[in-house]
């Protein structure tokens, strides 16, 4: 997994910003900004390191990745069903990560994971869970397929598909 320039990031904290002061974000530079592409936006505490929002997209749902960003950000702070919606009190102790997905793709085996390069993607019956990749404490592919397949309801005992993708990963 890559590591790039944080452009992507000073969007979605323009986008937060803006939220706060119930004003419409504005984008400094459209530069690179105009392709369609899939993005997770991920919000933590910076005191612990711990997650304190995450949403994203497998595959592109917006008109541009400016957009897919901005949709993103706002879930990721207000409408993750795991936390209570962001305060701006809370700003001075968070900081953003964007990754940006490459086409995920089918694959056969386990054994062609690696959760340090991959994010997986497991499916059954119509759930599905998905974990990005070189996330911290999941070492091994067990661990990463056990957190997706709890993520979906989907049992040990299950028949499972299986997809793999790349991260471009922006801090």
């Amino acid at each position: 997994m890559e590591k790039h320039h944080s452009k992507y990031v000073d969007w979605a904290w323009e986008v937060l910003h803006a939220y706060f002061e119930r004003r419409h974000p504005q984008l400094k530079s459209a530069e690179g900004f105009d392709n369609k592409a899939a993005c997770f936006v991920s919000i933590y505490n910076q005191n612990d390191n711990s997650l304190r929002g995450c949403i994203g997209t497998l595959e592109p749902n917006q008109l541009n990745l400016k957009e897919e960003i901005h949709s993103n950000t706002i879930s990721a702070a207000f409408h993750d069903p795991r936390f209570l919606p962001l305060r701006k009190d809370e700003m001075k102790d968070i900081y953003i990560s964007v990754d940006v997905l490459d086409t995920p793709e089918s694959i056969s085996s386990v054994e062609k994971l690696d959760p340090q390069i991959y994010g997986v993607i497991v499916s059954s019956k119509g759930r599905k869970g998905v974990l990005l990749p070189a996330l911290p404490g999941i070492e091994t592919v067990r661990d990463q397929l056990a957190i997706a397949m709890k993520k979906a309801g989907i049992d040990s005992g299950e028949s499972i598909e299986l997809y793999r993708f790349k991260v471009k990963r922006y801090h």
